[in-house]
Parts: C-alpha cells; structure tokens; sequence
C-alpha cells in the first residue's frame, strides 16, 4: 500500500502574531522574527520531496525561505489550505475579543462570518487529498496554519491543545487514510515564541 508522508507545519510569526490579533484570512505578513524562524527551521526538515504552502503570505513566505534553503521548490500553493475565515473577529485583539465576549469559549458562541467546523474540515482535507494525488509515496512539508492543524488533530483524535510557530504534526496517507504521528517543532523554543511570553505565540490566531 502507498504511503505519503506529510509533514504539516505552522507559519513563522507574522506582525498580527506580535500584536495578538487574530487573523484568519486577512493576510498580514512574516514579522522579521518569523523570517528568522524560517531560516532556522530549515535544517530541521530533513528530505522532501515537495513543499506547498497556503498562499496567505505569512505561510507563503515562510514555505519560500524554507524552500531557498533546502534546495526543493518551486513552492506549490493549495487554497483550500489558508486559514479558518474568523469572521468578526479578524484584526482585533486577543484582549479586546475576551473583553466583549469573556466567556466565548465555554459557551461556544462564534462571531459572523466563522467558518464552521463540518466547512472547515471538508476543505482542509480537500487541501490534502490533492497534495497526496499529486505526490503519492512521497514526502511533502506543508507550511499552513494554527486553525488547520488544531482542527484536523481534533477530528482525528490526536489535539494537544495550542500550537506554537513552526510547529506541526507528522500526518501519514495509505489506502483512503490518515494517520497522525507525533507533534515535531522545528526551531528552538526560544525562537519559536520570539522571546516573549509563550502565551501569545501559541493562541490559535
């Protein structure tokens, strides 16, 4: 049976990531730490095959640098990809969200304009059958979002909670398929939290 390996893998830290705004699918870019995290990331993947990217420029750029460095591109773009579209909510901040809905998450409530778990799901692994049909067998990083992998570790039973920057999650496809290994960060702790508090890089922003 053909495997294909993925390796799933969040974005450098964008300049709404250092300010604690969700984003969604606005299209902010890479902050300069996340420049630096791309780079660093980029002896940690180890040989692939392929590299696809979301086209949102935080993961587009990060996929570029990481792709210059290990000698493997063009990057290849997947739309269905990009981040969960959070509506209301995209541009304001962590802060200003709890201060008017403090109790959001426990009561579940999500602003206009949320993309819903059953729509979410059914593009994420769109996003993925195409990768896997395009390189069966082989071994692809994929540089995406916080949002897409939190949501599919939850549908296969393997969520961990929040996720920091460069950090992602071994996915495997055989037969109709798949499966998930262990979470793997790329960059040192330090640098994926930019040297601040780890609470603000790991918010699903």
């Amino acid at each position: 049976m053909t495997v294909t390996s993925i390796l799933l893998i969040r974005h450098g830290q964008s300049t709404w990531n250092q300010e604690h705004r969700w984003q969604g699918q606005a299209d902010p870019p890479l902050a300069n730490t996340g420049r630096k995290q791309a780079f660093a990331a980029a002896g940690s993947v180890g040989s692939v095959d392929a590299v696809v990217a979301s086209p949102q420029q935080r993961a587009l750029e990060t996929a570029v640098i990481i792709s210059d460095q290990i000698g493997v591109g063009p990057v290849i773009t997947v739309d269905d990809l990009k981040e969960r579209d959070s509506g209301d909510w995209s541009g304001k901040t962590r802060d200003e969200i709890y201060s008017q809905w403090p109790d959001w998450e426990e009561t579940g409530y999500r602003p206009n304009g949320w993309e819903p778990d059953a729509g979410f799901l059914k593009r994420i692994y769109s996003g993925l059958n195409s990768v896997v049909q395009e390189f069966s067998g082989g071994t692809v990083l994929i540089i995406s979002h916080s949002g897409v992998i939190m949501t599919l570790e939850r549908d296969l039973g393997c969520y961990e909670g929040r996720i920091p920057n460069l950090a992602g999650r071994l996915i495997k496809h055989s037969g109709s398929e798949f499966t998930t290994e262990k979470r793997m960060l790329l960059i040192p702790e330090n640098i994926s939290t930019g040297g601040e508090n780890s609470t603000g890089q790991t918010d699903p922003l």
